[in-house]
């Protein structure tokens, strides 16, 4: 099986990037820093995205931020990050990295998306990823991501301070994802991130009170991905640019599902807390077995069929 493995293609382009595969880390998983988005590279993953980085420095939320429950991971971490004139420092640091890295901004107005993005670009990112869908962030996030209008204005006015790619990645707390991958890629967006997390709580039953401290959070793991399943399969429908698909992605049988809803690539995060860096290569390494055993030569040749008749 190996000697037939090393001829499947598992390159694929997302707008102008080559990845070596369609693997990448997810935004908020070992992104804050050079050291760890290079550790995730070298572990195998085709393409990295950094934690959401806006305009001023933030520390987030107070504890507790992260539980675990049983079907995932639930967190309102709150965006803590130290601005993007700080960590363009570590942007810098990753120039010579052999795959693309995505610096993923947020902002509270389509301004501040544009002046983080354009600062991101010019320390070398090799594309933007917009985080348009937090669900525990007033101001940003979910009450921006829901609007279509928003979500337009804020990609129209990041697309005109960059020149490199820019993915909207979008929410799935709302009644109609796909008015807003329409929206976005009206405005421009040059690939669609699907999905962030989603809107959840979980109580105390013993103190009777909301055990995160901002009461709402996230909910990640593999709960969500039957839900960015169909989010993935809506959006491929509706638009003509690449899908990235991301939720609750924990093996290659999860990948190759994603990657038949539409999806031309796939971010990983959650699993990582449970399965280590060393996933990327186990769903590489699995996906190319899927291929070879179904008589596919090209990682290309799957996406989408599970749309056609």
């Amino acid at each position: 099986m190996g000697g037939v493995i090393d001829f499947i293609d598992m390159s694929i382009h997302i707008a102008s990037l080559f990845m070596p595969n369609p693997t990448m880390l997810a935004s908020g998983i070992l992104g804050m820093s050079a050291e760890t988005l290079r550790r995730a590279a070298d572990s195998g993953a085709g393409a990295v995205v950094t934690k959401s980085i806006g305009l001023k420095p933030s520390s987030g939320y107070p504890n507790p931020t992260v539980i675990q429950v049983k079907c995932g991971f639930l967190n309102a971490v709150g965006l803590p990050n130290p601005g993007i004139h700080k960590f363009v420092e570590e942007i810098r640091m990753l120039r010579d990295l052999s795959v693309p890295v995505i610096v993923s901004v947020f902002g509270f107005s389509p301004e501040e998306y544009a002046e983080v993005a354009g600062l991101a670009e010019d320390a070398g990112a090799s594309a933007i990823e917009l985080n348009l869908s937090c669900p525990h962030v007033k101001g940003t996030g979910a009450e921006i991501g829901q609007d279509p209008r928003m979500v337009k204005l804020i990609v129209e006015a990041v697309k005109g301070s960059v020149k490199k790619p820019v993915f909207a990645k979008l929410t799935p707390n709302t009644a109609d994802i796909v008015r807003l991958a329409d929206a976005a890629v009206s405005a421009g967006a040059d690939a669609i991130t699907a999905i962030n997390t989603v809107k959840a709580m979980a109580i105390d039953v013993e103190t009777f009170r909301p055990i995160l401290s901002n009461r709402f959070g996230g909910l990640s793991g593999p709960a969500i991905k039957p839900i960015a399943i169909r989010c993935v399969y809506e959006i491929y429908e509706a638009v003509g640019v690449p899908i990235i698909g991301c939720g609750g992605i924990w093996s290659w049988e999860d990948a190759v599902e994603f990657m038949l809803a539409g999806a031309s690539a796939i971010q990983v995060g959650s699993a990582i807390a449970v399965e280590g860096l060393s996933i990327f290569k186990n769903i590489c390494r699995g996906l190319a077995e899927y291929l070879a055993r179904k008589n596919f030569k090209s990682v290309r040749e799957i996406i989408g069929l599970a749309h056609k008749k």
